[in-house]
This record gives structure tokens, C-alpha cells and sequence, in this order.
């Protein structure tokens, strides 16, 4: 059976920007960019040329992409001809193959905001649309307020869309800017924008996610006929964020009838890129990955419950509904004080030791683990921190080194122009192969403001390894989390960091104390420690040498 082609238009570039908080530099777009086209996106949304110094940048040194790049901007205003629109004049002067402008379609938006005649308002979108074709190149026109404004006067949000598809518009996109529309009635006005004459295959639908329903509306226009999708990674977007192509995508591939019916164009291959795609913008936001996201979330395909991982242990199918690996996901089995053996089982597994049911460490292991948790341990979220603890009770954790002490001060001290300045410092002694090894480190970043005790033993602990520091070079601390917890009958301080590499490996390690910077150095110990054993370093060579 032949399948019908589905469209992608990624907005994250422009519509993403309007996030609060987020603020792209040139550089980030361009990145971001790549991976889009590597994906298969069709159309990247650069952002709105001579709107801010950095869409600017970005098309005056615009990527090359096999996707057609697109400028955004907005119909010619009233009183003037579009040839003659300076704002219209700069996104075309962009010179990218396609533009993307938006016009109103709610007859409220027209005369109480821009303050012209609901006929007035058609001709612009008819003018703006006919000059872009003119000019050479592919049109979209991004009716704004569309559901609204279709459910207030129906006919004149039609004549609107009419105006711009009668004048050459590529694709005509349905909007719910304020994100407030149901699946149900995105469903039937799509529809009835298709009967009053608009072809599906020239129709997009751009959702935002104020109800919490942006994917079900886009997939509510994909099922009535609409076939360009606009979306963004992660599902950035202004107030509530938009309709997220990291959940779509993998629905649409994976997904009946969607897998049946359509092809986009994006592979299979591509495919299994998009977790990592996905950590990627987060890391370019510094913003932490919301572990629950479908698909891509580091807890989307894990298994807490014993019975549970028993049953994934036999089946996958039972408890997870695609293989994590099909979007280059994991599969988690969180250790916890709810694990059984199965889970225990299941996990040492995935760290390639073998065990079997009923082995006595397997019960030591899970006796540790509820004891630890009982004092304010969670290796729910630190699976780092549980496979150096397994490999220690089963005696297969190397001794790498030994720290012999260490020893951090914070001080206020004059700076010189007449105010004080705060400047953490640590001095860490660790033994390797019977030689002890003293570090030293301040905690300043590169202007020279103080980052903490914390940044300071990391900086200290990692700052002379010996034949161990080559492995640990291109580690980074990328979160770090404090709580007070109840451990026992006192309060306590649990520290969970997240640490990545260069190879894109992300974990997470947790310590535990009534004081945080002890919390923090076991957490920092178990993140070095766990590093060293997947990167395959060798005790025993080093102590021969």
C-alpha cells in the first residue's frame, strides 16, 4: 500500500525562542539547525529576520540544509502595497527558498487590534501571499487565531484562509495560537476547512499546548486531512510551549495507523538519534530533561515495581509499549527499597554481571539498599551510585584510589574596590598505588566569581588522578540537587549530581550526611568511581607500573 507523506515544520528556532527563558545565540541555532536536518526535518524555521540581532546573524551566515530553511514574518500592513512593506521587505530580503507569514483570522483580532475592516485584513493576506510567489519563493501562510476565530464568524475565517491559498500560499496553516481548542473540534474544523475547498495536502496545523493537548490536536488535523505538521523540539514554546515533535515524531513512525499510512522524513535510523537530539537542546538551555517525557524521558521505559521488571524480564512487551531502543532509549530497572530480586536481577543484567535467583548476595544487596534508603539514600534516581555499590558487595569494584583526607574552606575577603568577595577553596590528598597525590583548587569561574565549596573539591578531586586523569578529563557535572530529608530519627542531607561525558553518557550518583559537603563529596567520589569502570581503567596495570 502506498503510504501518503506527512510534512514536518519545525519551528524551535523562532517559535521555541518565545519560551521564557530561553534565549538562542547565533551558535545555538546553527547547532541545533544540524541536528535538525540530520533528523529528516523538512522545513527549519530560522526565526524573523530584523526582529533581534541574532535572526539577523543567523541569515546572514545561514546554514546549509538539505531542509528548506524559512524566514517568519507578517503580512504587509494596511496603507501601503506589499513591494513596498519595509517589515515584509526583510524577510524576503533574507533570501531564504521559503517565508512563512502570518496574517489574522479572527474578525475580533482584526478590528480591536490591528484596527482595520475585516476587508481591509484579506487583501493584505491576499497582496503579502501573491508578492511572496512572485518573488520566487514557497509561501506558508500562518493563520493566526484560526480556531477561534472559525468558531466566532466562520465565514470570515474561511475567507481568509481563501485569500491566501488563491494567491499561490504553499501550505495554509491552521493555528490555535491560544492553545485553548479540544481534539474533538480541531477534528471537525479541519474537516470543514477541507470541504469549503481548501485541499488537505496544502493545509498544515500548528497547536499550542494550553490544555495539556497539543500532540492529540495535531494528530485530531493529521486524522481530518491536514498534512504539514508544525512543532518544536521538546515542545518549547511560548506560556504552555507547543506541540512536541519528540513525541510526535516517534508516533507517527511507530504508531498505527500513522506507520501504515504515512511516511515522513525522517528514517528509522534518524530515528534512534532522537533521545539524544532531545538531551542535547536541553543541554544547550542548561535546563534539566524532564525525566517523564514520552519517549525520550530517562524514565519512560523504567520499571520500579517487582512484579513489573519480573515481567519485563521474560517479555518486554508486557509493561513497555515500544522498544526504547527503536528511539535510542534505555530501559531502567530503579533499585529501591519496593525492589525484589527480580528487579535486582534484571539491573545487574544490564551492568553485565551475571547473578541467579536465590544467590545470597542478592539478598545482602537488597538488605544495603533498603538500609541506605531508610537513612535518606535514593537509588531510585542514582543508578550510578547502586551499580557501585553492587559491584562492591560482590566483590568486583577495583580500588582505583584511596582518598586520605580532604579539607574545604570558604572565605570573605576585601576585593580591593571597597566591597568583599567570597572564595571557596579545597585541598584533596588521594593515595594511588601506594604514592599520595595533593591537589589544590579554587572555585572561580572565568569571571572570576566563586562557585561554591562544591564546585571547588570537584575541581580539586579531579584536578591530579595520575594515570587515571586522562579517563576523567572530559567529564562534566551537569546537576546538582540538595534535599532535606528524614533519615532515621535525624534530618539529613541527600546531594544527587548528574555528570555526563564526551561520549554523551549521562548518570547520576547520590551521597548522604548531616553535613552537604560530606553528601557531595560521596556523590562526586561515586561519579568518578563509575567512570573509571566503564571506561575499562586497570588497577593492576597501574600498580605494576
Amino acid at each position: 500500500m502506498t503510504r501518503e507523506r506527512l510534512y514536518l515544520f519545525d519551528t524551535t528556532l523562532r517559535d521555541g525562542q518565545q519560551t521564557q527563558g530561553v534565549q538562542f545565540s547565533t551558535d545555538d541555532k546553527h547547532e541545533i539547525a544540524a541536528a535538525l536536518d540530520a533528523l529528516g526535518i523538512d522545513h527549519i524555521e530560522g526565526g524573523w529576520p530584523g526582529a533581534n540581532p541574532t535572526d539577523s546573524a543567523f541569515f546572514d551566515a545561514p546554514p546549509q540544509t538539505a531542509a528548506t530553511l524559512t524566514a517568519f514574518g507578517m503580512t504587509k500592513r494596511s496603507g501601503r502595497s506589499a513591494a513596498n512593506d519595509d517589515v515584509l521587505a526583510g524577510v524576503l530580503n533574507a533570501g531564504t527558498p521559503a517565508v512563512c507569514l502570518v496574517g489574522k483570522t479572527h474578525d475580533f483580532h482584526v478590528t480591536d487590534a490591528l484596527g482595520v475592516t475585516l476587508e481591509e485584513n484579506v487583501e493584505n493576506i491576499a497582496a503579502s501571499i501573491a508578492h511572496s510567489v512572485k518573488e520566487g519563493r514557497e509561501t506558508l501562510f500562518d493563520a493566526e487565531h484560526f480556531f477561534d476565530g472559525y468558531k466566532a464568524n466562520p465565514a470570515y475565517a474561511l475567507d481568509c484562509l481563501r485569500a491566501a491559498h488563491d494567491a499561490g500560499a504553499a501550505w495554509v496553516v491552521l493555528c490555535d495560537t491560544n492553545g485553548g481548542t479540544l481534539p474533538h473540534e480541531i477534528g471537525e474544523i479541519t474537516s470543514a476547512v477541507i470541504a469549503a475547498g481548501i485541499p488537505g495536502n496544502r493545509l498544515g496545523i500548528h497547536t499550542h499546548d494550553d490544555t495539556g493537548n497539543a500532540v492529540a490536536n495535531t494528530l485530531a488535523a493529521v486524522d481530518a486531512g491536514a498534512r504539514q505538521i508544525q512543532g518544536t523540539l521538546n515542545g518549547l514554546g511560548e506560556r504552555c510551549g507547543n506541540a512536541n515533535l519528540t513525541t510526535l515524531i516517534p508516533t507517527l513512525l511507530l504508531k498505527e495507523p500513522y506507520r501504515s499510512a504515512y511516511e515522513t522524513g525522517v528514517p528509522a535510523k534518524a530515528l534512534k538519534d532522537i533521545t539524544k537530539i532531545s538531551r542535547m537542546l536541553d543541554d544547550i538551555l542548561n535546563r534539566i530533561p524532564l525525566r517523564s517525557a514520552p519517549y525520550v524521558g530517562a524514565s519512560a521505559f523504567a520499571h520500579k515495581a517487582g512484579l513489573h521488571a519480573s515481567a519485563i524480564a521474560k517479555d518486554p512487551a508486557t509493561y513497555e509499549h515500544i522498544d526504547p531502543a527503536l528511539v535510542g532509549n534505555d530501559r531502567i530497572v530503579p533499585m529501591s527499597n519496593q525492589a525484589g530480586q527480580s528487579n535486582l536481577l534484571e539491573r545487574l543484567t544490564a551492568m553485565g554481571i551475571a547473578a541467579r535467583k536465590g544467590d545470597p548476595g542478592l539478598a545482602e544487596i537488597l538488605d544495603i539498599v533498603k538500609a541506605r534508603e531508610a537513612e535518606g539514600y535514593s537509588y531510585d534516581t542514582a543508578q550510578a551510585s547502586f551499580e557501585i555499590l553492587a559491584r562492591r558487595s560482590l566483590g568486583l569494584l577495583p580500588e582505583f584510589f584511596d582518598v586520605t583526607r580532604y579539607r574545604v574552606t570558604v572565605e570573605k575577603r576585601a576585593d580591593g574596590r571597597g566591597g568583599m568577595r567570597t572564595l571557596s577553596e579545597a585541598v584533596v590528598v588521594v593515595e594511588i598505588a601506594g604514592e599520595k597525590k595533593l591537589s589544590v583548587s579554587e572555585s572561580l569561574d572565568e569571571t572570576g566569581s566563586d562557585r561554591g565549596p562544591v564546585n571547588a573539591l570537584a575541581r580539586a578531586l579531579a584536578k591530579d588522578l595520575g594515570p587515571y586523569q586522562a579517563v576523567i578529563e572530559d567529564m562534566r557535572l551537569v546537576d546538582f540537587k540538595v534535599r532535606i530529608t528524614q533519615g532515621g530519627t535525624e534530618a539529613v542531607t541527600r546531594v544527587t549530581i548528574d555528570s555526563e561525558d564526551a561520549e554523551g553518557r549521562r548518570w547520576a550518583t547520590v551521597g548522604v550526611s548531616p553535613n552537604i559537603v560530606d553528601a557531595s563529596f560521596e556523590a562526586l567520589l561515586d561519579a568518578i568511581v563509575w567512570k573509571l569502570v566503564h571506561a575499562g581503567a586497570d588497577p593492576a596495570k597501574v600498580a605494576a607500573e
